[in-house]
């Protein structure tokens, strides 16, 4: 069957921002900005994956569908998976996994990756940007994905390497983007895997995916969704998301 699910992983116990999903912004909680985006691209039903029953409140007060996920999961990328098998009855062709702490993402970006994906040719695909100065690439935040050849504007490219730590070693580094689009034959490998020793060291659970020859390619945008992490993070957004109101 060929269907697109975009499912979205949140939680309120985050390490360096508890109770993210939830805060406020224009008057409304980080976790429907993400919603919201998803459905307005109209590629496919979308659901929020959580453990917390607070977050399933807000989303389906608003009239959207949270599904209530097991606490045990290790990543995102789990808890995706267990919607996915459960209440999708592994149905979707291709499934995004869309980090609920992204406010401010473009719906076409999301729209421009499951149109590529539908094309058949990676396991994975995901999204960067340029960085836009030397601090963002100091940023330890911001995660870096080397690309095998320079991409730009409706181009993708084979990932080669994502790190947090800045690199001379790569010519093609890029912002990564926290979206990830799977088939769903690639979906069932990736979470059968062990964790893999690079995943585990740079916390980054993409790696597990490459550390196993799993193909990633990576779309190019202009700019980069701020990926919500700690206090200071929030309080840009704020203000970024107010001033576009």
């Amino acid at each position: 069957m060929n269907k697109t699910a975009i499912i979205i992983p949140s939680r309120l116990d985050a390490l360096r921002l508890p109770n993210k999903p939830l805060e406020l912004i224009n008057n409304k909680e980080m976790i429907l900005h993400v919603y919201e985006a998803a459905k307005k691209t109209n590629m496919g039903d979308v659901y929020v994956a959580t453990p917390d029953q607070k977050i399933i409140d807000v989303v389906t007060n608003h009239g959207g569908k949270a599904i209530l996920t097991s606490l045990d999961h290790q990543t995102g990328t789990d808890r995706v998976y267990e919607v996915f098998k459960n209440e999708l009855k592994s149905e979707p062709s291709i499934i995004i996994n869309l980090q609920g702490d992204m406010p401010n993402i473009e719906p076409k970006a999301i729209s421009d990756l499951v149109l590529y994906m539908k094309k058949g040719v990676c396991d994975i695909g995901t999204l960067a940007s340029k960085f836009t100065s030397e601090t963002e690439l100091a940023d330890e935040n911001n995660v870096k994905v080397a690309i095998k050849e320079k991409i730009k504007f409706d181009t993708f490219g084979n990932a080669t390497d994502f790190f947090r730590t800045s690199s001379n070693t790569y010519e093609n580094i890029y912002h990564h983007i926290g979206i990830y689009a799977f088939t769903n034959k690639a979906l069932v490998r990736y979470v059968s895997l062990e964790r893999s020793k690079l995943e585990l060291k740079r916390k980054l659970e993409q790696l597990r995916a490459l550390e196993n020859n799993m193909s990633i390619h990576v779309g190019y945008i202009d700019s980069s969704p701020l990926s919500v992490d700690t206090k200071n993070d929030l309080i840009e957004v704020k203000k970024l998301m107010e001033n576009n109101e």
